[in-house]
């Protein structure tokens, strides 16, 4: 008969924790500091996201229903109260009404204009609200990071000229602590700058769509609403798309209110 001495395992004395807590109150306020910036960084992607793709579906409703009506105070009504797009309606008809105690027509012009751009600039501020913190953190992050790499390898020269020698016990705690804070610091980095370039390219996206609404607004305002955009149904907004893509769907139905023609060559 045999017995098998079983032998509990070594425990790991140069885990993450360990090196925490060999880094003192500095590696944990770095710590701290990185956790902070990340939870900022994912908080602002979300809520952003939430807040442009709610305008860009909104700019649907002004593409189908909006311009079906027949003035534009009509055309309010169909836009919810607290959007961009309602914004810059209002605006668009305070400064409408201001339109007559101006003499000159090219100084009611350039008002009007100017009204609805400053409308424009107060809702890409509105947007763009937070994304500096995201290129704070991606341009920051690495160099916080880096600090608890600097004060990790300064206290390991300290450990070994205290030790006299260069022995694994003494370095591989500092060590591993300076090389976590790196990884953490490119961890928090990384996610804080593709987010803040993929959030400021929709932003781009969506100013274009505001800057196309003010000129129709003003275009329809300055012809007294005979000047309209054409009214798209969803539809004709998804033919459209594929026919400037140059790409053709086989058996696909004409949308509402559209005609096709169909054209015979006599032999």
């Amino acid at each position: 008969m045999t017995f098998t001495l079983l032998t509990a395992a070594p425990a790991n004395e140069f885990g993450f924790m360990e090196a925490m807590e060999q880094g003192g109150p500095v590696a944990w306020t770095i710590l701290g500091i990185m956790v902070i910036m990340s939870v900022g960084s994912f908080y602002i992607l979300f809520t952003k996201l939430f807040e442009q793709q709610k305008v860009m579906k909104q700019y649907k409703d002004v593409r189908t229903a909006f311009w079906r009506q027949n003035t534009l105070k009509e055309g309010a009504t169909k836009l919810e109260k607290n959007s961009a797009w309602r914004q810059l309606v209002d605006d668009a008809l305070i400064a409408e009404e201001k339109h007559a105690k101006l003499s000159d027509q090219m100084e009611a012009h350039d008002w009007m204009h100017g009204s609805l751009a400053r409308s424009e600039h107060s809702i890409n501020a509105k947007l763009a609200g937070g994304l500096p913190f995201l290129a704070t953190v991606g341009a920051t992050a690495p160099f916080v990071g880096l600090l608890g790499t600097v004060i990790g390898i300064y206290r390991a020269l300290i450990n070994i000229g205290m030790a006299g020698s260069a022995s694994i016990d003494k370095v591989a705690g500092p060590v591993g602590e300076a090389l976590i804070m790196t990884a953490i610091g490119l961890l928090v980095a990384v996610p804080a700058v593709f987010a803040y370039n993929w959030l400021q390219s929709r932003n781009r996206r969506i100013a274009e769509m505001l800057s196309g609404f003010s000129t129709d607004l003003l275009a329809n305002i300055n012809s007294n609403g005979s000047i309209k955009p054409p009214a798209m149904t969803a539809t004709s907004t998804q033919t459209a798309g594929k026919a400037a893509a140059g790409r053709t769907v086989p058996g696909a139905k004409p949308a509402a209110g559209t005609t096709t023609t169909t054209t015979t060559t006599k032999r």
